[in-house]
């Protein structure tokens, strides 16, 4: 099997309208579980005790079908600036927000499971351009972990480049993003 080369590129998310037609059609068709046997109103912390409780589970799946915005989700990650690059043979998804302060520090946050980058999207900004000009600044790199979001997935149990995406990723050469 070739190598992929492990120049670092620009990637752009985009997801057909198709994608998303078919997300809501699936969305709109799926059969939920019968509701708890034993109800317990919220805030009760036991109302988790059998699984997600059915009326949270409706709210999730019709906010997912009539009210999401996965376009402005989609232009928020790109306006972050968002890259590609190959580690251990698989191409590794990451978000890079390059402070304009030349006093920052390099900053990985990586995303646990089940998480994604999106976790981070919110504090990307404030943390590469603090609006205190004296808190710390960062240069943020947000990977996306093997087999998560717009990376590759694995392709055998021990194949996760993980443990080598930070320091991989440390020694990569970026090109300018929107905000350099």
């Amino acid at each position: 099997m070739a190598r992929l080369n492990n120049d670092v590129h620009r990637f752009e998310a985009h997801t057909s309208d198709a994608d998303l037609d078919d997300l809501r059609a699936r969305l709109t068709a799926a059969r939920l579980p019968e509701a708890e046997t034993v109800y317990q109103a919220a805030p009760d912390p036991r109302r988790w005790d059998q699984g997600v409780p059915l009326a949270d589970l409706i709210e999730v799946v019709n906010y997912w079908r009539t009210g999401y915005d996965w376009r402005s989700f989609e232009e928020r990650l790109n306006r972050i600036g968002q890259f590609r690059t190959a580690i251990d043979d698989l191409r590794i998804h990451f978000l890079h927000r390059r402070s304009a302060r030349t006093d920052a520090t390099p900053l990985i946050l990586t995303h646990g499971w089940p998480g994604s980058i999106a976790e981070f999207i919110d504090v990307v900004d404030e943390l590469a351009d603090p609006s205190d000009a004296e808190a710390p600044a960062f240069h943020v790199v947000v990977p996306s972990l093997a087999g998560f979001g717009f990376s590759d997935k694995p392709i055998t149990t021990a194949s996760s480049p993980s443990g080598q995406i930070p320091k991989t990723l440390r020694s990569r050469r970026f090109p300018e993003t929107p905000h350099s």
